[in-house]
């Protein structure tokens, strides 16, 4: 998850700065980064509850980032190529956390 902030951050640095692709780069590049950032905070939470509550997060802001690579497609659509691939491992990160968030739920235990 760390690797793909730093590729995040890697693709934004080539990207020309004017008036709107500059706060879509910055939106993107604190959400992309703070998925790997909430994730390493779940791998060292306190309880169960705090571990799904970080993890929860860190789903969230890949879906956040997701928006963004869209929004950025729609500014720089000559980097559309790149900018899906970006979106698909994303949305692989969506659907990994889920299930680990959908492990978790199943652990509860039944009252």
């Amino acid at each position: 998850m760390a690797k793909f902030g730093e590729n995040i951050i890697t693709f934004c640095k080539t990207l020309r700065k004017d008036e709107i692709i500059r706060p879509l780069v910055s939106q993107i590049v604190r959400s992309a980064t703070s998925i790997g950032a909430n994730y390493c905070e779940a791998n060292n939470a306190s309880s169960k509850k705090d571990f799904r509550n970080k993890a929860y997060i860190a789903k969230k802001e890949a879906q956040e980032t997701k928006h963004w690579l869209r929004m950025l497609k729609a500014a720089v659509p000559d980097r559309a190529a790149e900018l899906r691939n970006f979106w698909q491992e994303a949305h692989e990160l969506v659907l990994i956390l889920q299930a680990i968030l959908s492990k978790v739920d199943d652990r509860k235990p039944k009252v």
